[in-house]
């Protein structure tokens, strides 16, 4: 599976669904100095065969905890790291003629409605 350069999620991921209709991942972050905290990617179907952009959330900002300037740049690189390896697993090279690049992944929107 994909890896950051600087972190592998595989080893870190708590769970995992991916499929052509979308699908998530989980990651614990307590080994990335957030103890007890997890962060997800998520990919829903757009219809069509089309997957939504890549979106991601932590367990941190989301119940509205306060984070540090610092705390929120390391979050954001994780979290943009975790959506790049979710996508490479959505959209596996072997299958390159129907395989869009993050980058234009990232332009859809994230749901149909």
């Amino acid at each position: 599976m994909a890896k950051s350069k600087e972190i592998d999620y595989e080893k870190i991921t708590l769970r995992i669904e991916a499929s052509s209709r979308g699908g998530g991942v989980e990651i614990d972050l307590t080994t990335l100095g957030f103890k007890g905290k997890k962060m997800s990617a998520y990919q829903n179907y757009l219809g069509g065969g089309m997957l939504g952009r890549v979106c991601v959330n932590d367990s941190i900002r989301a119940f509205g905890n306060s984070t540090t300037a610092a705390q929120d740049q390391k979050l954001d690189k994780i979290g943009e790291g975790l959506k790049k390896y979710f996508h490479a697993i959505t959209n596996p090279s072997e299958q390159e003629y129907e395989s869009q690049s993050y980058e234009q992944n990232q332009k859809l929107p994230a749901r149909a409605y």
